[in-house]
Protein backbone atom coordinates (compact mmCIF):
# COMPACT_ATOMS: atom_id res chain seq x y z
CA UNK A 1 0.00 0.00 0.00
CA UNK A 2 1.29 3.03 -0.91
CA UNK A 3 0.40 6.94 0.60
CA UNK A 4 -2.01 7.51 -2.15
CA UNK A 5 -3.71 4.12 -1.25
CA UNK A 6 -4.77 5.32 2.26
CA UNK A 7 -7.60 7.09 2.60
CA UNK A 8 -8.05 11.50 1.79
CA UNK A 9 -9.43 11.42 5.37
CA UNK A 10 -6.51 9.84 6.89
CA UNK A 11 -4.26 11.10 4.86
CA UNK A 12 -5.41 14.93 5.79
CA UNK A 13 -5.47 14.19 9.89
CA UNK A 14 -2.54 12.35 9.94
CA UNK A 15 1.22 12.23 8.83
CA UNK A 16 2.51 9.06 7.22
CA UNK A 17 4.89 7.72 8.91
CA UNK A 18 6.10 4.21 7.63
CA UNK A 19 5.05 0.87 7.42
CA UNK A 20 5.32 -2.32 9.54
CA UNK A 21 4.69 -5.87 8.05
CA UNK A 22 1.40 -5.79 7.89
CA UNK A 23 0.50 -2.09 8.62
CA UNK A 24 1.22 1.42 7.53
CA UNK A 25 1.37 3.89 10.60
CA UNK A 26 -0.05 7.23 10.74
CA UNK A 27 0.63 10.02 13.65
CA UNK A 28 -2.52 12.38 14.34
CA UNK A 29 -1.55 15.82 13.25
CA UNK A 30 -2.44 17.16 16.60
CA UNK A 31 0.28 17.00 18.80
CA UNK A 32 -1.70 17.16 22.27
CA UNK A 33 -0.79 13.48 23.07
CA UNK A 34 0.83 10.57 20.50
CA UNK A 35 -1.68 9.11 18.58
CA UNK A 36 -0.86 6.52 16.22
CA UNK A 37 -3.28 4.79 13.21
CA UNK A 38 -2.14 1.80 12.17
CA UNK A 39 -3.75 0.45 8.86
CA UNK A 40 -3.73 -2.56 7.81
CA UNK A 41 -3.53 -3.29 4.06
CA UNK A 42 -6.68 -5.37 3.90
CA UNK A 43 -9.79 -4.71 1.97
CA UNK A 44 -11.70 -6.24 5.58
CA UNK A 45 -13.60 -3.51 7.31
CA UNK A 46 -12.86 -4.86 10.81
CA UNK A 47 -10.22 -6.48 12.71
CA UNK A 48 -12.09 -9.31 14.03
CA UNK A 49 -12.82 -10.55 10.16
CA UNK A 50 -9.28 -11.27 9.80
CA UNK A 51 -8.09 -14.61 9.60
CA UNK A 52 -6.74 -15.04 13.25
CA UNK A 53 -3.22 -15.21 11.88
CA UNK A 54 -3.56 -12.23 10.16
CA UNK A 55 -4.96 -10.74 12.97
CA UNK A 56 -2.52 -11.87 15.35
CA UNK A 57 -0.15 -10.27 13.34
CA UNK A 58 -1.78 -6.51 13.29
CA UNK A 59 -2.15 -7.21 17.00
CA UNK A 60 1.28 -7.47 17.81
CA UNK A 61 2.06 -4.60 15.53
CA UNK A 62 -0.21 -2.49 17.72
CA UNK A 63 1.36 -4.22 20.95
CA UNK A 64 5.04 -3.04 19.63
CA UNK A 65 3.67 0.56 19.14
CA UNK A 66 2.03 0.33 23.00
CA UNK A 67 5.46 -0.38 24.20
CA UNK A 68 7.00 2.75 22.18
CA UNK A 69 4.58 4.59 23.58
CA UNK A 70 4.54 3.55 27.30
CA UNK A 71 9.03 2.35 27.22
CA UNK A 72 10.23 5.92 24.71
CA UNK A 73 7.12 8.31 25.16
CA UNK A 74 6.61 7.39 29.04
CA UNK A 75 2.61 7.39 28.66
CA UNK A 76 1.36 5.31 31.56
CA UNK A 77 -1.45 3.96 29.47
CA UNK A 78 -2.43 3.25 25.79
CA UNK A 79 -5.95 2.92 24.85
CA UNK A 80 -6.88 0.99 21.48
CA UNK A 81 -9.57 1.43 19.65
CA UNK A 82 -10.90 -0.04 15.89
CA UNK A 83 -13.60 2.55 14.90
CA UNK A 84 -14.90 2.57 11.06
CA UNK A 85 -17.69 5.07 11.04
CA UNK A 86 -16.15 8.06 9.31
CA UNK A 87 -13.23 6.03 7.28
CA UNK A 88 -14.57 2.64 6.40
CA UNK A 89 -10.88 1.22 5.92
CA UNK A 90 -9.61 -0.56 8.71
CA UNK A 91 -7.77 0.91 11.09
CA UNK A 92 -6.93 1.02 14.38
CA UNK A 93 -5.86 3.77 16.68
CA UNK A 94 -3.18 3.50 19.39
CA UNK A 95 -3.48 6.65 21.92
CA UNK A 96 -0.77 7.59 24.74
CA UNK A 97 -2.62 8.33 27.55
CA UNK A 98 -1.15 9.21 30.90
CA UNK A 99 -3.26 11.27 34.33
CA UNK A 100 -3.82 15.21 33.36
CA UNK A 101 -2.94 14.73 29.19
CA UNK A 102 -5.66 17.69 27.69
CA UNK A 103 -8.29 14.95 27.66
CA UNK A 104 -7.95 12.89 30.79
CA UNK A 105 -9.37 11.15 32.21
CA UNK A 106 -12.36 11.30 29.21
CA UNK A 107 -11.86 9.36 25.88
CA UNK A 108 -9.95 11.69 22.98
CA UNK A 109 -12.72 11.92 20.70
CA UNK A 110 -14.34 15.08 21.16
CA UNK A 111 -12.64 16.06 24.57
CA UNK A 112 -9.00 16.98 22.44
CA UNK A 113 -8.62 20.67 22.38
CA UNK A 114 -5.63 21.37 19.13
CA UNK A 115 -2.57 21.02 20.61
CA UNK A 116 -0.53 22.63 17.72
CA UNK A 117 1.81 20.77 15.75
CA UNK A 118 4.65 18.99 15.08
CA UNK A 119 7.76 19.79 13.87
CA UNK A 120 9.85 18.09 11.31
CA UNK A 121 12.51 17.48 13.38
CA UNK A 122 10.04 15.65 16.33
CA UNK A 123 8.07 13.84 13.09
CA UNK A 124 11.67 12.36 12.24
CA UNK A 125 12.92 11.42 16.00
CA UNK A 126 9.38 9.69 16.07
CA UNK A 127 9.93 7.80 12.69
CA UNK A 128 13.42 7.36 13.99
CA UNK A 129 12.14 6.14 17.42
CA UNK A 130 9.67 3.78 15.80
CA UNK A 131 11.75 2.20 13.09
CA UNK A 132 14.72 1.03 16.13
CA UNK A 133 11.70 -0.44 18.41
CA UNK A 134 9.82 -1.87 16.00
CA UNK A 135 11.36 -2.54 12.40
CA UNK A 136 9.16 0.52 10.72
CA UNK A 137 10.42 1.35 7.41
CA UNK A 138 10.11 5.38 7.26
CA UNK A 139 8.30 7.11 4.51
CA UNK A 140 9.00 10.54 3.26
CA UNK A 141 6.67 12.86 5.50
CA UNK A 142 4.64 15.06 3.49
CA UNK A 143 4.38 18.53 4.32
CA UNK A 144 0.36 19.41 5.33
Amino acid sequence: MSGAALHPQLLADCHHLGALSRCEVLLQRNAALHWFILVPRTALQDVLDLPPHERNEVLAECAAVSAFLKQVLGYTKVNVAGLGNVVPDMHLHVIGRSAGDPAWPQPVWGNLAEGGAYSGEQLESLQAGLARMTGMLPVPIQAP
